[in-house]
């Protein structure tokens, strides 16, 4: 076929499609954005952490039971199922913009790391670097880009147990480190909630935004070979992980290094790899956070890409972006994606400093909106399942119902935040912008089949 052929291929395995939700959910959020909630919340995030993967479960369990249900459909076409056009694409182009800012802060964060070897070189110009790579990589086969990614992430995952082993070595005493590691930093410094309730509360947006990127389970089910089996088992055995990925290394973070002395700008990992006095401890930790935040962008470019094809499908979006090349990838949706990449990498170039901060508030509104379509979906399709599913939520509809109505009061929360405005105003305009499109695009293909019927009626 040539380059107008609309089929995705399923080139995906099991381990691509656990590591690939792996890459997307261990970025940013976990490596930099640590130290972020750290400051918000001090150890007292390690709570918003373990209610954000409690919700993350009842997300995915749900997803994972739809999935078994209808196999070839992916988030997108499961809230198309559950709630027709609109609802279907707003949270489509929501989606794409949520997965378009992540890449973005993820690039960016690579260039920052980047600026570790090479301080006298521009944050936009790595960052920029960093895009060429990534975006060559997404212009492989899919099953190149999913075994590309199984490395990616391996190398994430272990790092992260090599740093809870030697964090908790250098807690217990056995390897020596600085005075200021004691298990009373727990308490220290303003205790245990230094900021008090609402700091906890504070820290969730980026804690949503770190655990955003489990639903690309979802976006990968449709080039995923027995996707049915696949998804269910992917998702219990990969929620567990990620919950350990992230309260772990913070506890052992808030142990060592007291949370007042957090800085910014180096990542904490990095900080308590240098604290071991292991030489080049930093150096690789910080070779590792490059690799870690490549992987999520590639994540990023995969999931935008395959949203605006699943769009054009249900004509949520132009039909261009269906179109794929003869490896099967949607290049129209890469393009569009690497454009808009160019323009949020910009930004590093106008404001170095604050970039990621702002970035990251954004996708934790997105992400809330995206998980609770997720949980509403659930609930409209399962009393209309063609089948009994293999995998079911346990205590249905209640569970489901307590995540949904969970994260639509964390959501209404950062509304009334003065902290979030930013993000709040980006946010509800980009509601309110696609609320708006969804009306007239729905208009204008009620106008484009009226027309279509009429013509076949005068033939």
């Amino acid at each position: 076929m040539s380059e107008n052929q609309h089929d995705l291929k399923r080139g995906l395995k099991p381990r691509h499609v656990q590591f690939i939700a792996l890459a997307g959910m261990i970025g940013t959020g976990i490596f930099k954005g640590s130290s972020e909630t750290l400051n918000m919340a001090g150890p007292s995030v390690v709570i918003a952490y373990m209610i954000g993967g409690l919700l993350l479960f009842i997300v995915m369990a749900a997803l994972g039971e739809m999935a078994t249900v209808y196999p070839n459909l992916n988030v997108q076409h499961l809230i198309h199922k559950a709630f027709g056009f609109q609802p279907s694409f707003i949270v489509g182009w929501l989606y794409w913009i949520n997965w378009v800012v992540v890449t973005v802060v993820e690039l960016i964060a690579a260039g920052s790391f980047l600026q570790y070897w090479f301080s006298d070189v521009p944050l936009w110009l790595l960052s920029v670097l960093c895009a060429a790579v990534i975006i060559g990589i997404n212009l492989f086969e899919v099953k190149n880009y999913g075994e590309m990614e199984f490395w990616f992430a391996s190398i994430k995952i272990f790092t992260l147990i090599a740093f809870i082993i030697l964090g908790a070595l250098i807690l217990s005493g056995v390897f020596p480190a600085s005075s200021t590691v004691s298990v009373s930093n727990y308490t220290a410094h303003g205790g245990f909630f230094p900021n008090g309730i609402g700091g906890m509360l504070g820290a969730f947006l980026v804690v949503m935004f770190s655990y955003g990127g489990a639903e690309l389970i979802g976006v990968a089910a449709t080039e995923t070979k027995d996707s049915e089996k696949v998804i269910p088992k992917v998702i219990k055995s990969t929620v567990l992980r990620v919950i350990l990925f992230y309260v772990l290394p913070i506890l052992i973070i808030c142990g060592i290094i007291p949370w007042d002395q957090v800085n910014g700008q180096d990542s904490p990992f990095v900080q308590v790899f240098s604290l071991s006095g292991i030489p080049a401890a930093a150096h690789m930790m910080n070779f590792v956070l490059l690799t870690a935040v490549l992987s999520a962008a590639n994540s990023g470019i995969y999931a935008t890409s395959r949203t605006l094809f699943t769009m054009a499908q249900n004509k949520e979006a132009p039909a261009m972006f269906m179109q794929t090349s003869k490896k099967g990838i949607p290049l129209n949706g890469i393009i569009l994606t690497t454009l808009f990449i160019l323009c949020g990498v910009f930004l590093a170039y106008i404001t170095p400093d604050q970039v990621i901060g702002y970035l990251m508030s954004i996708p934790g509104f997105t992400v809330l909106v995206i998980w609770i379509g997720i949980c509403c979906a659930q609930i409209k399709l399962r009393p209309y399942y063609p089948l009994k599913p293999t995998f079911q939520v346990k205590w249905f509809p209640y569970v489901t119902i307590f995540g949904a109505l969970s994260l639509t009061g964390i959501f209404v929360a950062f509304i009334f935040n003065k902290n979030n405005l930013i993000g709040t105003i980006v946010c509800l305009s980009t509601l309110a912008v696609l609320f708006i499109l969804s009306f007239i695009v729905k208009k204008g293909k009620a106008q484009n089949l009226k027309s279509t019927s009429v013509a076949s009626n005068e033939v």
